[in-house]
């Protein structure tokens, strides 16, 4: 009913990272915090008791594969229960708008999935089909090798002026509709194809209009991340762009000295990061070769789909795998698949490309080569990499005062990487490892106040008079993330009650049917919510 209020009542509010808790009521009115203290009782209000809970801003992923998925309610059930009230999508390069879509469809289809109703157009298109069809807010970013492929198709070569000028004139528009900022994907095709002077070009207008580049670096994680840094840095000294690394993995003593160095020298650099140590990636990105995957899907289906190409390929890519740091001998024993397009493969999920191999009397490579090209290219698996840091000092990355909370969850597959039902769950419980209010406000830090006001959220991120009313209430001594690699999507526990833009999207730990959620446009503190 208009005009209606919702009352928070009795909770320990906690509004930012420079809040200490406080018990009190949180007085809702329409879609913002009209009050946070003693609040009387109203006939016209609804009233949410959060006695001996923890009142706190919805958090936000930064790095989610959700650009369709948010749609399905199940995906918004996975984010709501552990506090996500919003998630930006359009990451790693690819994505559907601008254009018809069909490039992501193609190419990270096993990622993105296929979204329902957008049929083509621009930012604004596609921020539209968000708007009410969610209860969970989305923003996005503007791949970088979508609008390439929209100008160049999967062409190798450096642009031409001309081309240049179209694409910067694709990403301006996208600014201008509403888009936080460009995201890049340097081991993608067609992104890897980007050079310095397009990349400068692509950031400078991002820059201009105060939006983010988030990335995909350029070569690899882990010990070869000096050299993918060192680029992102110089294209942030060209252009002055606030910068995020996607999904930012290493020891921590590495990870942690590139930040800081560069943070030391002037640049306004973030990274994004999540609590596991496999991660969940294209099949084909890991296995076969770069200049292979350089001439595009096409070619590459041709040489997986003749017998003597395939055999050739597995001979000369074998020991090369076998030899790598992330990968290693026994790699196919440690690559889970996640999703398959082949229905004659069906049964293959949940398996290791070892297992599955041996069910059909495959050499294992042989075997991944033969199943990426019966589903053409769409594959992804769970990777376990040996050269990866321990849990131990992944939670020191984690706790960098730069660190985002990125979740970068895929929810296309049969056997999916658990991160997407239990990033911020698993999160909040390492950050708060006592079960005390007194250590949330160092969390909000990370899982959503610093990410609002890096990616321009408006306002939303605290708890104050005027800002939008998206919130968690938070039970810490019941909160866990039950999530795991045999049973990914286990829900997590502890937060049952939810509201986005103060209208309650979850209640007693279900779904309530509405839909506040929009798509969110970027907005400066200043320029409201």
């Amino acid at each position: 009913m208009a005009g209606d209020a919702v009352v928070l009542r009795g909770g320990t509010v906690v509004g930012s990272p420079g809040h200490s808790p406080v018990v009190a009521d949180v007085l809702i009115r329409d879609g913002l915090i009209a009050a946070v203290g003693a609040i009387g009782a109203e006939a016209t209000q609804t009233v949410i008791d959060c006695s001996g809970r923890v009142v706190v801003p919805g958090f936000v992923d930064v790095h989610s594969h959700a650009d369709a998925a948010i749609i399905d309610p199940a995906v918004q059930l996975a984010n709501l229960r552990q506090g996500v009230t919003t998630v930006l999508v359009g990451l790693d390069g690819v994505s559907f708008a601008p254009g018809d879509g069909g490039y992501a469809a193609e190419y990270f289809g096993a990622l993105d999935g296929r979204h329902p109703t957008y049929r083509g157009g621009d930012v604004a298109g596609l921020l539209a089909t968000y708007d009410g069809a969610t209860a969970v807010n989305v923003g996005y970013l503007i791949p970088a090798g979508t609008v390439r492929h929209e100008v160049m198709g999967y062409a190798s070569r450096r642009a031409d002026p001309g081309e240049l000028d179209a694409m910067v004139e694709l990403v301006v528009d996208g600014m201008r509709q509403g888009a936080l900022g460009l995201s890049t994907g340097l081991d993608y095709v067609p992104g890897l194809f980007a050079d310095a002077n397009e990349l400068t070009a692509l950031c400078r207008s991002v820059a201009r209009a105060d939006g983010v580049h988030a990335s995909h670096m350029r070569g690899g994680y882990g010990e070869a991340s000096p050299e993918g840094v060192a680029e992102l840095v110089e294209i942030v000294r060209g252009t002055g762009v606030r910068t995020c690394i996607s999904h930012f993995t290493g020891r921590s003593e590495l990870v942690r000295q590139l930040v800081d160095d560069a943070v030391a020298q002037g640049v306004d650099l973030y990274f994004d990061a999540y609590p596991y140590l496999r991660g969940c990636t294209l099949l084909g990105m890991p296995i076969l070769p770069p200049a292979l995957l350089d001439e595009g899907p096409g070619r590459v289906l041709d040489v997986l789909t003749n017998p003597e190409d395939r055999r050739a390929l597995v001979a000369s890519q074998a020991p090369l795998i076998s030899q790598r740091p992330d990968m290693g001998p026994r790699w196919a024993y440690h690559a889970t698949i996640v999703h398959v397009e082949s229905e004659e493969h069906a049964w293959v999920p949940g398996l290791t490309v070892a297992r599955a191999a041996e069910r059909t009397g495959s050499d294992p490579l042989d075997f991944a080569y033969r199943l990426l090209a019966a589903s053409r290219l769409q594959v992804t698996a769970v990777i376990e990499n040996p050269a990866q840091s321990s849990a131990e000092d992944n939670g020191r990355v984690l706790a960098h005062r730069r660190h985002l909370a990125g979740s970068d969850a895929v929810y296309v597959g049969e056997h999916p990487h658990p991160r997407g039902w239990g990033t911020f769950a698993r999160l909040l419980s390492q950050y708060c490892p006592d079960r005390d209010p007194a250590e949330v406000p160092g969390a909000l830090a990370h899982l959503t106040t610093t990410s609002c006001e890096v990616y321009r959220l408006g306002r939303r991120g605290r708890i104050e008079p005027g800002w939008v009313a998206d919130l968690a209430v938070v039970d810490l001594a019941s909160l866990s993330s039950p999530a795991d690699y045999d049973h990914p999507r286990r829900l997590a526990t502890g937060i049952d009650d939810v509201l986005v833009a103060g209208i309650p999207v979850l209640a007693a730990g279900e779904l309530t049917g509405r839909t506040p959620g929009a798509g969110i446009r970027r907005q400066s503190i200043q320029g409201g919510a």
